[in-house]
């Protein structure tokens, strides 16, 4: 049987592959994996053939709202498990296509980069560089202009059945709780498989080859909506500042108020009358902090270390724990139940200005405690007991927890008085 278009079994088994892996929520359909699983070859070649014939036609994106971590909410798109596959499989296609072309300094959602390496570039330009833009875009998910993100694609693929599902998925309608449905003429849902590099591309026109055509002397670090752009002077940061809200404007989209302002950087600013000396970036707080060199000399410059925002949204998932309440646990059980989360909080946060974490570190280590007190009698009403007996226990198995060998096998240090 002739297929209209050119498109391998063994792709969308790759692609389905790939979704499995990643996990995530079900769609308006309610199919899981499990179901999907249950018809396996049935349900692959019925996309498999939706696909190659043209016929395919994306089902709407479920509504979820979600809180963001310096407060407020973002509506997420979530795509059902068949979609998830279907537009993995164009993204499969196209990012080999369109990652040669994306700047080095663009950190987001891509393979071999990370916000971390953002970070990185961030603190060592802070050094070089006086001044900082920062912004970000207010909905860029959401209000990505159509035609013009068509037009950045047919700048790097012809295929005919790429360009017809992109189109097909920028214009899907949300359905939202309730069974509304919404019609969408901008944006990309924010949730999808292919958003994110669809996102990339809009903004690598929008703003990163914008840049290196028209501000060569300037270096920046975006991740997708959110960057930075380094100045030599205030003057310099005033005029990026105006270029850029035009340039964003002409392009559709809003540069946030609120989260979007000039910094300066400057070791010693004693004489500059400036009121912004700080900024947060992924995570990230920068500002002028105290450091030893390994000789012994002390120094002052930009630094990031985790925000306060983000030590906030830490203890408050450590809270919904509710540790000191699961006496029916063993301390290895807890460990399972919360190592994994706490690794990933050091490797990400840990990297750098690692000092800033102990006091977080400090209060789960006092949340232990409580549950020693009300897991043992013999360590009941006697919490500077507990204090001990924990640090006995880190001193046996350091790699119990995660943080312990952060805080230096000191797990009763800032834990008196708690109980």
């Amino acid at each position: 049987m002739a297929r209209s278009y050119d498109i391998s079994k063994q792709v969308v088994w790759q692609a389905y592959q790939r979704v499995k892996a990643n996990k995530g929520a079900a769609g308006i359909d309610g199919q899981t994996i499990e179901d999907f699983e249950r018809d396996l070859k049935g349900n692959l070649f019925k996309i498999w053939n939706r696909l190659t014939s043209g016929s395919y036609l994306p089902p709407a994106v479920m509504a979820v709202t979600i809180p963001k971590r310096a407060g407020g909410t973002r509506v997420l798109g979530i795509p059902t498990l068949s979609d998830r596959i279907a537009q993995t499989v164009v993204k499969m296609f196209l990012e080999p296509i369109l990652e040669p072309h994306f700047h080095e300094d663009s950190y987001g959602y891509r393979s071999g980069k990370s916000a971390l390496q953002a970070v990185s570039k961030t603190r060592q330009r802070c050094w070089r560089y006086g001044w900082l833009y920062e912004f970000d875009i207010k909905g860029a998910f959401d209000n990505i202009d159509h035609e013009l993100l068509l037009r950045a694609l047919r700048k790097h693929t012809d295929c005919k059945w790429v360009l017809m599902y992109v189109e097909r998925w920028l214009t899907a309608p949300m359905q939202h709780p309730g069974g509304v449905t919404e019609q969408r003429t901008k944006g990309t849902p924010q949730g999808g498989v292919v958003s994110p590099l669809l996102m990339n591309l809009f903004l690598h026109y929008v703003f990163d080859q914008w840049m290196a055509v028209h501000e060569p002397g300037l270096r920046f670090a975006r991740y997708a909506d959110d960057a930075v752009v380094h100045c030599s002077t205030l003057r310099d940061a005033q005029r990026i500042e105006e270029v850029l809200k035009k340039r964003f404007e002409e392009c559709g989209l809003e540069l946030h108020p609120a989260k979007s302002k000039i910094v300066c950087c400057k070791a010693h600013q004693t004489w500059i009358d400036y009121p912004v000396s700080k900024f947060e970036f992924l995570g990230y707080e920068f500002r002028l902090r105290t450091a030893v060199t390994r000789e012994g000399r002390k120094f002052v410059r930009m630094m990031p270390a985790i925000s306060p925002s983000s030590a906030k949204a830490i203890r408050r998932e450590i809270r919904s724990w509710s540790i000191q309440n699961r006496s029916d646990k063993s301390i290895d059980d807890l460990s399972r139940m919360f190592g994994a989360k706490l690794r990933g909080w050091i490797n990400y946060f840990g990297c750098f200005y690692k000092s800033a974490l102990y006091p977080t570190f400090y209060n789960l280590n006092r949340k232990l405690v409580k549950w020693a007190t009300r897991k043992y009698k013999k360590l009941r009403r006697q919490p500077r007991r507990a204090h001990y007996w924990l640090g006995a226990v880190a001193k046996r198995q350091p790699d119990l927890f995660p943080h312990w060998q952060l805080l230096g096998l000191r797990p009763a240090i800032g834990m008196t008085g708690a109980g």
